[in-house]
């Protein structure tokens, strides 16, 4: 079983969603990326989304696109990034990590060349947003063939059989984008992500996550309520961005919103001892 299956069995049993808190390797520095990993954790993040600089972030609004900006400065390459996940492997072995980026560094270092190097530093999980899953086998073939999990987004206008399509390809959970529109945008209308998330439940077995929208505590909580992951982008890359000109001070604050959410969608969790069999039936 991989790192993901395991830990979103475990969070299953304790009727908990999973926190996933989303940052861009390098931003603003190379040097903090692994500490605020770390940080993070300590906050209460179940999974880590560790994004790959690009210098076209088409999925991205202005937030995430910027903090690109700031880490590719430095020259952050894909080779870094995978530097990055095995130093915070040295001393953590148990928490998912999971790349999120574009198809063209990957093309560019290779397939196979790529997975096997994403295994052998400890990624868990990749989500190539340019990618889609009708071009996807050569890849997909080469992660799962080194025990990486291939991620795929799922859209508010993905009807069944593009959701079951999907699902055929993925492993480790399935991303669920909470309206169309980039990273960043503030238009989230929980009742409709309720809806859908109810429907790719009804299509596939693997986990849902839920991302795009999710601003704060009260967000994520509302969110947690149904879905089996919260991931948290823009929020957190506009609490570094604030920081960037105090790099020294990005660890101790920037993971308090991610505490801030935890502990808001624990406090659910709590409050609805018998949601684990209410996400089963769904």
């Amino acid at each position: 079983m991989s790192r993901i299956a395991a830990r979103f069995q475990v969070l299953r049993e304790q009727g908990r969603s999973a926190l996933i808190p989303y940052i861009t390797a390098g931003d603003p520095q190379p040097a903090i990326t692994v500490p605020l990993l770390h940080a993070l954790v300590e906050a209460g993040a179940d999974l880590l989304e560790l994004g790959v600089p690009f210098s076209d972030p088409m999925a991205d609004g202005p937030v995430i696109q910027a903090a690109c900006e700031r880490a590719l400065k430095h020259h952050v390459s894909l080779r870094h990034v995978l530097d990055m996940v095995r130093t915070f492997r040295e001393t953590d072995a148990e928490t998912p990590v999971v790349l999120m980026g574009y198809l063209n560094p990957i093309e560019v270092m290779g397939y196979e060349e790529f997975a096997a190097a994403a295994e052998a530093a400890g990624v868990d999980g990749l989500l190539t947003v340019d990618l889609p899953p009708e071009e996807a086998r050569e890849l997909v073939d080469a992660l799962k063939a080194h025990h990486v999990d291939p991620i795929f987004l799922s859209a508010p206008n993905s009807d069944d059989k593009r959701i079951r399509f999907m699902a055929d390809f993925a492993a480790g959970f399935l991303y669920y984008v909470s309206f169309k529109g980039v990273t960043g945008a503030n238009r989230l209308d929980v009742q409709s992500v309720r809806d859908k998330v109810a429907r790719i439940r009804a299509n596939t077995s693997l986990p849902v996550g839920v991302g795009f929208g999710i601003r704060d505590a009260e967000t994520a909580a509302r969110i947690a309520e149904f879905s089996d992951a919260v991931v948290v982008g823009s929020a957190l890359v506009s609490r570094i961005a604030e920081l960037a000109d105090r790099p020294d001070e990005i660890v101790a604050i920037a993971p308090q919103i991610i505490a801030e959410m935890r502990a808001a969608m624990d406090a659910v969790a709590a409050a609805a001892p018998d949601r684990k069999a209410a996400v089963d039936q769904q």
